[in-house]
């Protein structure tokens, strides 16, 4: 995993923050301003495809990704450490806590994947699916999955951001690893805490996905649901998801 990987704070509790399939490391910028440095050490690495690794060459998969940061973590002695995932985020995340259960302190999902995967109609799928060619596909996803209600600009924003900093062909594989890769009952029962923030304008990873999912596998899980928010908590609301995400954590 590249050296170069962006971090925030040197604070004693370890944090991994693990980006979406339209982000990078460098799309939690929002969030950073609000951070406590003092408390947290926070690291937000890129995939393989994505971001200061674009070009690197990988399989694309759930478990790369997640061995990944497990390898990251070793490079920087992070023994025991926490895990904040959005999206596809958190699906790694949780590939991390089953590989390696004993290190994660915590979980935080911002509208995460669950373990289980995610299902699609045809429509739907054909729409995700031609998302790696088109431009005009990833806008009506990121509009469709914010209640359709913000700006123009900030959806070709984040546009923006995906093509600039993503593999068009590692975008691509990424889909089928986080909607249909299904390992839920390696990571069922497990009694990690864990938070998970639905958006109430979310669509696909709303409060309803979340219990059907996260709460009912895992013993010590809550559900949070922002208002004013969708599937980019991060942009929408990254005061609200600072403060979510360290009171969770700094209880742990």
């Amino acid at each position: 995993m590249a050296e170069e990987v962006l971090r925030v704070g040197d604070g004693e509790h370890p944090v991994l923050a693990l980006h979406g399939w339209f982000g990078s490391g460098a799309a939690w910028r929002p969030l950073w301003p609000h951070l406590d440095g003092d408390r947290f050490s926070y690291v937000f690495p890129d995939y393989r495809g994505y971001g200061a690794r674009r070009d690197e060459p990988g399989e694309h998969t759930i478990a790369e990704a997640a061995a990944d940061v497990l390898a990251l973590a070793d490079r920087l002695g992070f023994d025991r450490f926490s895990l904040v995932g959005h999206s596809m985020g958190g699906s790694v995340m949780q590939r991390v806590l089953a590989d390696a259960p004993d290190r994660v302190r915590a979980l935080v999902g911002v509208s995460p994947v669950p373990a289980s995967g995610v299902p699609f109609d045809d429509d739907g799928w054909a729409l995700f699916a031609g998302a790696a060619e088109d431009p005009g596909n990833r806008r009506a996803i990121i509009d469709l999955t914010t209640g359709n209600r913000l700006s123009g600009v900030w959806l070709d924003a984040m546009v923006r951001h995906s093509l600039e900093n993503s593999d068009r062909r590692a975008f691509a594989e990424y889909l089928p690893a986080w909607a249909r890769t299904d390992f839920h009952a390696e990571i069922e029962g497990s009694p990690v805490p864990v938070k998970v923030i639905a958006g109430e304008h979310d669509p696909a990873l709303g409060a309803e996905t979340l219990r059907a999912t996260f709460a009912a596998w895992y013993p010590n899980c809550e559900v949070e649901v922002f208002g004013n928010a969708g599937h980019y908590a991060m942009d929408e609301t990254p005061v609200a998801l600072a403060t979510a995400v360290e009171g969770f954590l700094g209880a742990h």
